[in-house]
């Protein structure tokens, strides 16, 4: 083997050597951007994973937060619209404040009307009132915005005669026990007719919503 021979078959052997060396950079570099896009794939997983964990971790905390508003939600709504349970209550608020009524009454209905006169007022509907089908809630506006949870208006009289008109302390402390009893009572707004002979004693007319939960 002359030295010709030699040197051309040293520079084929480097060539296929460059050759080599180009082709597994090539696929080095395939494998290079095919694990990088494997890997960016599993680092927006793993935000992804992390944000829905954080976001159940606070949703833990609002249900501790609040459970125990929905209990207090539960207890004070009423689940029916037992007219009769409603007059009850209002008649002995306004007995423990000293205020004499001539009438309750509820919207007009298919389910009756309670309309009193005297001291007691009485129930008087005139068909059963269930509470859970849609004749149930024909006297019930939904409230907005929460689901489930209606307003029933009553119309409160006191009575106008002369001894048994009330005093501004007796119907503060009247309306204040309606604010806060378990009907969740809503003064929507008052009418007051003074005596003409002692303008610190008089009569009133008002409008009270309560809210209402049909049960299941």
């Amino acid at each position: 083997m002359n030295y010709k021979r030699f040197h051309f078959i040293l520079i084929g052997i480097l060539g296929l050597s460059i050759i080599a060396f180009l082709l597994l950079g090539y696929e080095l570099n395939v494998i290079l951007v095919n694990k990088a896009g494997t890997l960016t794939s599993l680092k927006a997983k793993t935000n992804g994973l992390e944000q829905e964990q954080t976001g159940l971790i606070q949703d833990k905390k609002d249900i501790a937060k609040y459970s125990n508003l929905y209990k207090i939600a539960q207890d004070i709504v009423p689940e029916n619209k037992d007219q009769a349970e409603a007059v009850r209550q209002i008649v002995n608020l306004a007995s423990a404040n000293n205020v004499f009524l001539a009438s309750i009454s509820f919207p007009t209905s298919n389910l009756g009307t309670i309309v009193s006169t005297g001291v007691a007022p009485k129930v008087t509907p005139n068909a059963p009132s269930p509470s859970t089908n849609s004749s149930s809630l024909s006297q019930l506006t939904p409230v907005p915005n929460i689901p489930g949870i209606y307003e029933l208006p009553i119309t409160i009289q006191s009575s106008n005669q002369t001894n048994q008109a009330v005093t501004y302390p007796e119907l503060i402390g009247f309306l204040s026990a309606l604010e806060n009893n378990r009907l969740t009572a809503l003064i929507n707004s008052i009418s007051i007719t003074p005596q003409q002979n002692n303008p610190n004693y008089f009569s009133f007319n008002l409008i009270v919503d309560i809210y209402v939960k049909p049960g299941a």
